[in-house]
């Protein structure tokens, strides 16, 4: 059986915000830019390089009108109104506050920091300047994500005892940032925090504890493979998640009464349907199971738009600062357990 889910509403005719890039990765080029450029509400009106001719090509590419040299140019443009920083992981911190204390609003990619103490200085800056800050995790922004949670909400599966996920790529190239350990790369920081994310999203609530298993790579030191395990109180999360095997993704919410299913929950893709899986536990084949397809949709687009609607309309945003110093919590406490051997406490 299969049902088509409804897309999002669309936007209010609101003057668009003006937005800023700090840096020019690839996967900011490639990725999140061409999809947040999309929006009616979101004007890319300026990126910023501390190499000019790198910044000139990149804006050039995206049809972005203005290109700085340096970081600090960009937060000196009065006509900047919002900040996205895709910035290596330890650039997050100090940039998201620079902007923010330039006057700007930022949606900061994640991880929002590297620990959860250096997050926390982010929310007294949010406090003391009155702009917005977000954690960029455009998958809370997709439709699928909120009609799994409308299901454990409604009890349509009964009461959520159990969520899997697993997320997995292989890269072993040296020169990858993602193989950095000084930068913040790694297994955890780099997916693992969306299985933390969405398993929070889910629950409604904190984890108690957690316990992970980590294996490290010998010549990166990043962890390459990492398990781990939180606790919900009578529920629980077990994901696996690395950097060095077959790339795959899924991800399993278990109730008392049935189970949803998501294909595919992170990486959802721009430019095909998703669907995701209802199933009452009938069969062990799943042939019982109840298909949900949803619209093409860019999450990365959505994400933008309802950063900017949130500054013209001083509405909430998803995944604000305070929830993602909570992701950060959980994530130093699985890093914790894995050199302790042990529980620890979250």
């Amino acid at each position: 059986m299969s049902t088509s889910a409804q897309g999002p509403k669309s936007s209010e005719n609101l003057i668009p915000v003006r937005w800023g890039v700090l840096g020019a990765s690839d996967f900011a080029s490639k990725v999140s830019l061409p999809s947040m450029k999309r929006g009616p509400l979101t004007q890319l009106a300026a990126l910023a390089s501390r190499d000019i001719v790198k910044a000139r090509a990149a804006a050039q590419s995206l049809g972005i009108p203005r290109a700085y040299g340096s970081y600090e140019e960009l937060l000196g443009d009065p006509e900047i109104e919002a900040i996205y920083n895709p910035l290596p992981n330890h650039l997050h911190v100090e940039w998201t506050a620079r902007a923010a204390r330039a006057g700007k609003h930022v949606l900061c990619e994640k991880p929002i920091a590297l620990s959860a103490r250096d997050a926390e200085t982010l929310v007294a800056v949010q406090r003391e300047t009155g702009k917005l800050i977000a954690e960029a995790f455009m998958i809370r922004n997709h439709p699928q994500w909120h009609q799994a949670r409308d299901w454990v909400r409604s009890g349509e599966i009964g009461d959520l005892v159990s969520v899997q996920a697993a997320f997995s790529y292989f890269n072993r190239d040296a020169a990858n940032i993602r193989n950095r350990k000084e930068v913040g790369g790694g297994a955890l920081y780099d997916i693992g925090c969306y299985v933390v994310n969405t398993s929070r999203f889910l629950f409604g609530r904190e984890p108690a504890r957690a316990m992970a298993l980590i294996e490290r790579d010998p010549d990166f030191g990043t962890d390459r493979l990492t398990s781990g395990l939180l606790d919900y109180g009578g529920a629980h999360l077990t994901f696996t998640c690395s950097t060095q095997a077959a790339a795959y993704q899924r991800f399993n919410a278990f109730g008392t009464k049935g189970r949803i299913e998501i294909e595919i929950p992170f990486n959802a893709p721009a430019d095909q349907p998703c669907k995701i899986f209802l199933d009452d536990g009938s069969t062990l084949n799943c042939s019982s199971a109840k298909v949900t397809s949803f619209p093409v949709v860019d999450q990365y687009h959505l994400q933008s738009e309802a950063f900017s609607r949130a500054i013209r309309t001083g509405g909430p945003v998803e995944n604000p600062i305070e929830v993602a110093v909570g992701n950060m919590r959980v994530i130093d406490a699985l890093f914790r357990s894995a050199e302790s051997g042990r529980w620890e406490k979250i």
